[in-house]
């Protein structure tokens, strides 16, 4: 009896985010001691992976950063800051060598919609895949959040990983190590407006660092009261979004979107860039209910509920040099074949 020959190459794709509420509520100390609220809404951009087995090297090919690695063996995946990603990924998940490895998103650099998480969930479908191995996809986020917190040595929340594997939209809740999912199921015309109205715009490249991340993690370490009460009042701003999908209140969440990023300005005096502000100015002018960064902030994208259809603040945000992306939900989380 002939025997089946296996598949050489396997893709997988999974979405980006919208963090709607309690961004920074999901990353340690906070998420260790007092317990985050998320609530994010997947989006049709992704996070996109091919893996060929094959080849005369192991080459690894992030195709939107123009980098490529080669190497000989597998003995070159040691984490010497080049695709630390990639090189974590078939560290965790060892597959058949050599092969090509390569990443491509549909979002800018830095724009702040969770593509590392995104592509740290592609990268695990597509390696289970390839290994014979179906995790589910509560395993695959968790997965992919050891991928890139623990292997590759970039901590950071775990909502990312979380709305990537599952899709749609959910409140996410933590208290570390346990993650709780409450997909939330919105009313049809509701979703549809809140879709038609969103306004997802570029600013320019995030100037998030891990000294930010590291400055917020050491004011509420030392019980700094403004990053304390900044942190905890997100995380109840969470609370009240989910409250405003489940009714279906426009005019509700727009403030909300607004009130949040009140918070999270206070995180960091760097957390809103000259850009972000003269294009929350503009949308202001032009009829915003509401909006915020998206992700950490300090530059990449910023969203917008418009209290009409979206295309006058697309005027208004290009007139001041800001990109508008497409934004369309996504109700399927990852996916490999």
């Amino acid at each position: 009896m002939r025997r089946r020959e296996l598949p050489k190459e396997y893709r997988a794709q999974a979405p980006l985010r919208l963090d709607l509420a309690g961004g920074w509520t999901d990353v340690p100390p906070f998420s260790q001691r007092e317990g985050g609220v998320v609530i994010n809404a997947a989006i049709a951009l992704y996070a996109h992976v091919d893996l060929r087995i094959g080849g005369d090297l192991i080459r690894l090919v992030a195709e939107d950063l123009n980098q490529t690695v080669e190497m000989v063996n597998s003995g070159g995946l040691v984490a010497d800051g080049r695709l630390p990603l990639h090189k974590a990924g078939l560290r965790m998940f060892p597959v058949a060598f050599p092969c090509t490895l390569s990443t491509r998103c549909d979002a800018p650099t830095g724009s702040g919609l969770g593509s590392s998480g995104a592509l740290d969930v592609a990268l695990v479908a597509a390696l289970s895949a390839a290994r014979l191995e179906r995790p589910d996809r509560r395993d695959i986020a968790q997965h992919a959040w050891q991928l890139e917190a623990v292997e590759a040595g970039l901590p950071g929340g775990k909502q990312d990983q979380f709305a990537a594997a599952l899709g749609g939209v959910q409140r996410l809740s933590f208290r570390d190590p346990d993650v709780g999912i409450e997909p939330l199921t919105l009313d049809p015309a509701f979703a549809a407006a809140l879709e038609r109205q969103m306004l997802l715009c570029y600013t320019g490249r995030s100037r998030v660092s891990s000294d930010t991340i590291a400055r917020v993690q050491a004011a509420y370490e030392r019980a700094d009261a403004g990053v304390t009460g900044a942190l905890r009042a997100l995380k109840d701003v969470a609370e009240r979004m989910a409250e405003a999908l489940r009714a279906a209140d426009l005019a509700r969440v727009g403030a909300l979107l607004a009130e949040n990023w009140r918070h999270q300005r206070a995180l960091d005096p760097g957390m809103c860039t000259p850009e972000m502000a003269g294009l929350e100015t503009a949308l202001a002018a032009a009829g915003a209910l509401g909006g915020k960064a998206a992700g950490a902030g300090a530059g990449g994208c910023m969203f917008f509920l418009m209290a009409h259809d979206s295309s006058v603040g697309a005027e208004a945000a290009r007139a001041v040099g800001a990109e508008v992306l497409p934004l369309r939900w996504a109700a399927e989380g990852v996916r490999a074949w």
